[in-house]
This record gives C-alpha cells, sequence and structure tokens, in this order.
C-alpha cells in the first residue's frame, strides 16, 4: 500500500516545488480536477453554474481559484480539492437554506428593485443601483421596449439583470 502512495505521488508530483512539475504531473493534475471538478458541479446545484446572483458568481471566483492551485502545485494537492466539495456542500446547504427563508434568501442573494411603474422611471432606485438611465435605456431596447413609456413594471434583478413587463395594447 506504501508503494501505491508513493507511486501516486510521484506521478502527481506531490511533495515537488511548482517549477519542477512536469508536463505529464501538471496534465494528470489537471485531468484529476477537471474529473472532480464536474463531480462537484454535478453535486452542488444548477444555479451555480448560471450565476444567477453574486452568491453564485463568488463560489465560481474562488472554487476556480482553488482548482488551479491544486493544478499548479501552489497548494496542497488533495486537502485543495477537499476544501472545494466543502465550499459547494457549503453552497448548497445556503442555497437551500434560503428557498425556504426569504430574508436568508434577500441577505445572501440580494432582493430585486422595482425601476418603472407604469411608464415612470423610479430614479431613487436607479441611484441606489447605480444604474444610469442610459444603462436602463439599453436593457430595456434589449427586452423589446422602446422606452420606458411602453413598459408597466421594470425590475433589476438580484443578478443585476432588468426583466421588463410590457404594457398591454
Amino acid at each position: 500500500m506504501h508503494g501505491v502512495k508513493l507511486y501516486i505521488d510521484q506521478w502527481l508530483g506531490l511533495g515537488v516545488q511548482p517549477a519542477e512539475l512536469t508536463f505529464v504531473q501538471i496534465a494528470l493534475r489537471g485531468t484529476i480536477v477537471f474529473l472532480l471538478a464536474l463531480t462537484m458541479v454535478r453535486l452542488g446545484d444548477k444555479r451555480f453554474l448560471s450565476k444567477k446572483s453574486a452568491f453564485d458568481a463568488i463560489l465560481g471566483f474562488i472554487l476556480a481559484s482553488m482548482l488551479a492551485r491544486a493544478v499548479n502545485g501552489s497548494a496542497a494537492f488533495w486537502p485543495t480539492l477537499g476544501g472545494g466539495f466543502v465550499l459547494v456542500g457549503i453552497h448548497r446547504v445556503l442555497a437551500m437554506v434560503a428557498r425556504v427563508s426569504h430574508p436568508v434568501g434577500w441577505l445572501i442573494k440580494g432582493r430585486s428593485e422595482l425601476v418603472i411603474r407604469d411608464g415612470a422611471v423610479q430614479e431613487r432606485a436607479l441611484r441606489k443601483n447605480d444604474f444610469s438611465e442610459h444603462d436602463l435605456e439599453e436593457d430595456l431596447r434589449l427586452e423589446g421596449a422602446a422606452n420606458p413609456s411602453e413598459v408597466l413594471l421594470a425590475y433589476i434583478e438580484r443578478n443585476g439583470t432588468i426583466s421588463v413587463v410590457k404594457k398591454t395594447k
């Protein structure tokens, strides 16, 4: 058993300085990290990949950074991978809690904010979200509305996008 561990350590370059890693060692590390990252994503929830909110995007940034360190040898290989699983688990648990507790959801995911009501732009909401009139006009056009007068309701959603409910004709 000890011989197998030494063999694996040698192939993965465990205990070797990052600058001393070979192409094969980095390729093997990358392959293992890829397969385990795929497992992490599958064990996590689908919303993580869609980056629905800062809550989801933050996990993506941290996980990518951690896993890159496992590949390039700047962090311990197996503990770093384990830490990735822990982060995905924490994300999943918090997402489940947020689903049943609106205050927790608002805390970790934010709230949507009404920016147009019956064609009238809510200037205070734009200022609060650092959204310019030009940003709003661009997003309205992308939603098929030429100007605010065509909009019944529009919200800045928790992920920063604008959703629009057009007036009926």
